[in-house]
């Protein structure tokens, strides 16, 4: 079992693999920023190191600063998370070099489906269908050269990343130019990569991918499917499992295609398949990329399997065999993922950044609600505006939907503009009960929304007058140094506090 493991990463996902850390019993190093320095990753794990500047390229996409702290606290293994070095076959390569373990498939693995263009070529070796598009690097001359072969509209995706970051949809030759332009400054920020490719753009499909686990000794299974066909510019906001669009006859070809998909690839640990499946032809579905990570969604899984997918990371990592075979794994139940995100979603999804003046999370049987975030804390202008997702699950898809509606409704978080009254008002969209949830859904059915609730509810003016004053306490500033605590202690996290006058 390994020994020590530091967390090259911030957020929710940080406090998510602490977590796991802790039921392991294995200490967890935390790693932060300029303006991270205040964050609940830093005050959970047990010690915590100052790694530069706010910006990703100066901290957190720093390979040498990580790896020289990695180890100075001596651990023996990194854990990425998702997005900064999650996915970079070299930062994977440089752990191995410097004898520290890294959590994630091998350099050699991460290569090839990391790198989205490799991904496609692997893919197609192995017969596997794939979106028609390029497959290999070419600079901005070539992707318009390519764009007019394959016909408009054209999705420009970025070849080192996922999560919707680089990419673009251009619709004719006029949009392309700035699309792609576009596309490679954001893939160079957040991945220290700005090459990007096009493929082939599907107006209306569904998007489903199946969560892989993989060990080191031969041994594969996959975890059944997430829908995540809710996105905006790209980027899901709410995932489900299972998907309301496959039968069983299609859910175990895809299956059983997604583990095809890791074994061409020589892939270990936790990674997903990801798939579009044809509006037109529900049977035929494209492979659209692996995603060599812990995926934001994977909660969803976690409710309907009962595994815990992180700690079976950390226990690949540790050369541990898969506890469990194909056959002993089922789904239960229907969970629903909303994330929740520092955005104004009246005004375009801009980021809110900004300090939450007052925090209360939601509670309740079938709820989960994974954050890094309290009352107090300065959402930094830096990063992903992700502040947290609630989970729900029920013994069906109209119990976790009403759970899910009731959590967002008991969801106070006030001083920045969010995205819950959103979510809320999607899932009791009539379209997302009837399960009629494609890629297109709110651009379709939730364009130009607006909140349905006015400012001056007499609670919210309430709240709002306890969180100021709960806002003027700060927290002492994190040490520059290596910190080491005895035992982490939720009071950490509160400083003074006040309400309603008394203190």
């Amino acid at each position: 079992m390994l020994g020590k493991i530091l967390i090259s990463n911030r957020g929710e996902i940080a406090v998510r693999i602490i977590r796991a850390c802790r039921e392991l019993g294995i200490p967890a190093v935390a790693v932060y920023s300029d303006c991270d320095r205040n964050s609940s990753h830093v005050y959970m794990a047990d010690e915590a190191v100052h790694i530069g500047l706010s910006a990703p390229l100066k901290s957190y996409l720093d390979m040498d600063r990580v790896i020289k702290v990695a180890m100075e606290v001596g651990a023996d293994a990194i854990h990425p998370g998702y997005g900064f070095l999650a996915e970079n076959p070299l930062f994977a390569k440089r752990c191995e070099d410097a004898g520290l373990v890294f959590i994630g498939p091998s350099p050699k693995a991460l290569a090839l489906v990391g790198d989205k263009l490799k991904s496609r070529q692997t893919m197609v070796q192995a017969q596997i269908p794939i979106i028609p598009g390029m497959r290999e690097e070419g600079d901005p001359e070539k992707i318009i050269e390519e764009s007019e072969k394959l016909g408009f509209p054209v999705l420009i995706k970025a070849s080192a990343g996922g999560g919707g970051k680089g990419m673009r949809v251009a619709r004719n030759r006029a949009e392309l130019k700035d699309a792609i332009e576009a596309g490679m400054r954001e893939a160079q920020t957040a991945f220290g990569n700005p090459s990007v490719y096009i493929e082939k753009y599907l107006t209306r499909p569904r998007h489903i991918e199946f969560q892989i686990l993989a060990d080191q000794h031969g041994n594969a299974v996959h975890l059944f499917e997430r829908e995540c066909s809710i996105q905006r510019r790209h980027q899901k906001i709410v995932e489900e499992s299972p998907s309301v669009a496959l039968d069983p006859e299609l859910r175990e070809k895809m299956g059983a295609t997604a583990i095809k998909a890791i074994r061409a690839s020589n892939y270990t640990n936790a990674g997903t398949v990801e798939f579009l499946v044809d509006e037109d032809r529900k049977d035929s579905f494209y492979f659209l990329e692996v995603n060599a990570r812990v995926q934001v969604e994977h909660p969803v899984t976690e409710l309907v399997t009962g595994i815990d997918i992180v700690k079976q990371q950390i226990l690949i990592a540790s050369g541990e065999k898969l506890p469990f075979t194909q056959p002993d794994i089922s789904q239960r139940g229907h969970a629903i993922e909303c994330r929740v995100y520092a955005e104004d979603p009246e005004r375009s999804f801009l980021p809110s950044p900004g300090r939450i003046a007052f925090l209360k999370e939601p509670f309740g049987p079938g709820v989960r609600h994974d954050c890094g975030i309290y009352s107090g804390w300065e959402v930094p202008v830096h990063y992903d505006p992700i502040l947290s997702k609630v989970i729900t699950w029920g013994e069906d898809r109209e119990t976790a939907r009403i759970r899910m509606i009731n959590a967002l409704s008991e969801y106070v978080l006030l001083g920045i503009k969010t995205t819950i009254e959103f979510s809320r008002a999607l899932l009791s969209h009539k379209n997302f009960i009837a399960g009629d949830t494609h890629t297109d859904f709110i651009e379709k059915n939730m364009s130009g929304w607006c909140s349905s609730s006015g400012n001056s509810d007499s609670v919210k003016v309430a709240l709002i007058a306890a969180a100021i004053a709960a806002s003027r306490d700060k927290k002492p500033a994190a040490s520059h140094s290596v910190r080491r605590r005895e035992a982490p202690s939720p009071w950490l996290t509160l400083g003074e506090w006040e309400l309603f006058g008394g203190r």
